[in-house]
C-alpha cells in the first residue's frame, strides 16, 4: 500500500468483494488485468457472511434436528434429543470462515491486491481508498462497481435490539422463544420455519394474501401448510404499523382490513425487501455515473453505465437480486473490459426458496406463458409416485413444466420438493439450450432418482405418461 497523493495505477478496480466483485476480479485477472478489490467487510459480501451461505447452514441444522426428532415413520426413535444452539452458531461461523478463506485464496492466486476499506470516487479516473490505519489514491482504467445491498429499514421499526434485520437474525445465541417475521417473502419464510423448526413460536405478517407471493400459490401452499404444522400463524393481508419496545419483549401493531390487532414477541425480523448500495459513500456523482429510480444504476448489455470505463453489477442494477446473477454479470464485466464480445445474453434466472419443501422455478409460470399468447400445455408429476422420494420419505411436492404445444419448447419449470434447489439447474439449462418437452423425456435419467419426476412430467406434458394415468 502506497500512502499520500501520489496515485498507483491500476487496470481494473472493483468495488465490493461479494459475489460479483470477487468474480469480476477473478475474471478480469485471469485476462491479463491488473486488479484491485476494495471492500470494507469481509470477502465474500453479503452473501458468504451474512446471508445464503450461514443462512442455508441454519436451515440445514433445523432440518437435522426435525429429522433426527421425527423419524418414527421410518422406524427410529430417538428420545433426549438436545439442541445446543452455541455449538450450532459455532458451526455455522466455520463454515462461513471456510468458504470467506477460500475466497481469499483465490484471490490470492490469482494475483489480485485486496484492499480492506472504503472507497470514494475521486474523478472518473481515480479513487481514494482508506481505513482507520492507512490511505491511498489509485488511478484506474476501468472500474467494475458491485457495492451489492442491505436490508430495508421501517421507519417504524428501526433496527436494533428486539428488532433483527436478516444479518442479526442469522447471529442469535440463543433461539427465541417467540419471533414476529414482518414480510413472508424468501427471506423471511426460510428464517421464520427455520426458527419455528428449532423451538420458537413464530408469528409471520405478510401484505399480500398469501407468503412468497412470488410463486404461484399452487407451490407455496405446501410451505404454507408445513409452517402451520410447525405452529407458525400466517397472517396475509397485515400491514404492519408500530411496535412498543420493552426490557425483554417487544409488541407489533398492524392492521388487516382496517382492523387494528397486536402480537407480542421476544423479537421482531424485518425482512420487507433490500435497497442498493449506491447512496452517499462512493461519491457517484464524482465519477459522472448516473443512479436512476430506487437507487439502481442504469447499464447496457456489456453492463457498462453512462461512463464507458465504469461498470455495474449485480444488486445495484436492474433485475433480481440473486448471489448468482451477480456471478454472472461479474464474468460478462471482465471480459468485456478485455475486449472480448461478451455480453447479459441469458434467457432465464432460476430462483429458489429453502423452504420446507424447497421451491425452485425458472421461466415463465403457467400464467405468464398464457398472458403472452402461448398455446400452453402441463406436465406434472407428483413426488408421491417417485420411488426415490417415496424411500426419502419425500413424499410432498411435484414438478410442473410449462410447454408450448405448437413448438414443443419448454418454456417454464417449477419444483416443489425435496432437493428442488438442485433439480432446477436441468430445467435451467433446457430453456437455455431450447430444448423440447420431447428432448427431456428421451433424454435417460438414472434410477432411481428424484430427476426422474422431470422426465415423467415431460411425458405428461406430452400426452404419454408412463407411470400415471392418462386424461
Amino acid at each position: 500500500m502506497v500512502v499520500g497523493d501520489a496515485s498507483v495505477e491500476i487496470d481494473v478496480l472493483v468495488i465490493g468483494a461479494g459475489p460479483g466483485g470477487y468474480v469480476a476480479a477473478i475474471r478480469a485477472a485471469q485476462l491479463g488485468k491488473s486488479v484491485l478489490v476494495v471492500d470494507k467487510e469481509e470477502v465474500g459480501g453479503v452473501c458468504l457472511n451474512r446471508g445464503c451461505i450461514p443462512s442455508k447452514a441454519l436451515i440445514s441444522a433445523a432440518h437435522h434436528y426435525e429429522v433426527v426428532s421425527h423419524s418414527e415413520a421410518l422406524g427410529i426413535t430417538a428420545e433426549n434429543v438436545k439442541l445446543d444452539f452455541s455449538k450450532v452458531q459455532a458451526w455455522k461461523d466455520g463454515i462461513v470462515k471456510k468458504q470467506t478463506g477460500g475466497v481469499n485464496m483465490l484471490l490470492k492466486g490469482n494475483k489480485i491486491q485486496y484492499f480492506n476499506g472504503e472507497a470514494l470516487f475521486i474523478n472518473d479516473h481515480e479513487a481514494r481508498v482508506f481505513n482507520d490505519n492507512e490511505t491511498a489514491r489509485y488511478k484506474f482504467e476501468h472500474c467494475i462497481i458491485a457495492t451489492g445491498s442491505r436490508p430495508i429499514e421501517l421507519k417504524a421499526f428501526p433496527y436494533g435490539g428486539r428488532i433483527l434485520s436478516s444479518t442479526e437474525a442469522l447471529s442469535l445465541q440463543e433461539v427465541p422463544k417467540s419471533l414476529i417475521v414482518i414480510g413472508g417473502g424468501y427471506i423471511g419464510i426460510e428464517l421464520g420455519q427455520t426458527y419455528a423448526k428449532l423451538g420458537s413460536k413464530v408469528t409471520v405478517l405478510e401484505g399480500s394474501d398469501f407468503v412468497l407471493p412470488g410463486f404461484e400459490k399452487e407451490l407455496t401452499k405446501l410451505v404454507e401448510r408445513n409452517l402451520k404444522k410447525l405452529g407458525v400463524d400466517i397472517v396475509t393481508e397485515a400491514l404492519a404499523q408500530s411496535c412498543e419496545k420493552t426490557a425483554d419483549d417487544v409488541t407489533v401493531t398492524y392492521t388487516v382490513k382496517g382492523e387494528e390487532k397486536k402480537v407480542t414477541a421476544d423479537y421482531v425480523l424485518v425482512t420487507v425487501g433490500r435497497r442498493p448500495n449506491t447512496d452517499g459513500e462512493l461519491s457517484l456523482e464524482l465519477a459522472g455515473v448516473e443512479v436512476g429510480e430506487r437507487g439502481l444504476i442504469k447499464v447496457n448489455e456489456q453492463c457498462q453505465t453512462n461512463v464507458p470505463h465504469i461498470y455495474a453489477i449485480g444488486d445495484i442494477v436492474a433485475g433480481p437480486a440473486l448471489a448468482h446473477k451477480a456471478s454472472y454479470e461479474a464474468k460478462v464485466a471482465a471480459e468485456a473490459i478485455a475486449g472480448l464480445p461478451s455480453v447479459v445474453d441469458y434467457k432465464v434466472i432460476p430462483a429458489v426458496v429453502f423452504a420446507d419443501p424447497e421451491i425452485a422455478g425458472v421461466g415463465l409460470s403457467e400464467a405468464e406463458a398464457k398472458a403472452k399468447g402461448i398455446n400452453v400445455t402441463i406436465g406434472k408429476f407428483p413426488y408421491a409416485a417417485n420411488g426415490r422420494a417415496q424411500s426419502m420419505n419425500a413424499n410432498e411436492g411435484f414438478v410442473k413444466l410449462v410447454g408450448d404445444k405448437d413448438t414443443g419448447l419448454l418454456v417454464g419449470g417449477f419444483v416443489v420438493g425435496a432437493e428442488a434447489s438442485n433439480l432446477i439447474a436441468e430445467l435451467t439449462l433446457a430453456i437455455e439450450m431450447g430444448a423440447t418437452l420431447e428432448d427431456i423425456a428421451l433424454t435417460i435419467h438414472a434410477h432411481p432418482t428424484l430427476g426422474e419426476i422431470t422426465m415423467d412430467a415431460a411425458e405428461g406434458a406430452l400426452g404419454h405418461p408412463i407411470h400415471q394415468l392418462g386424461k
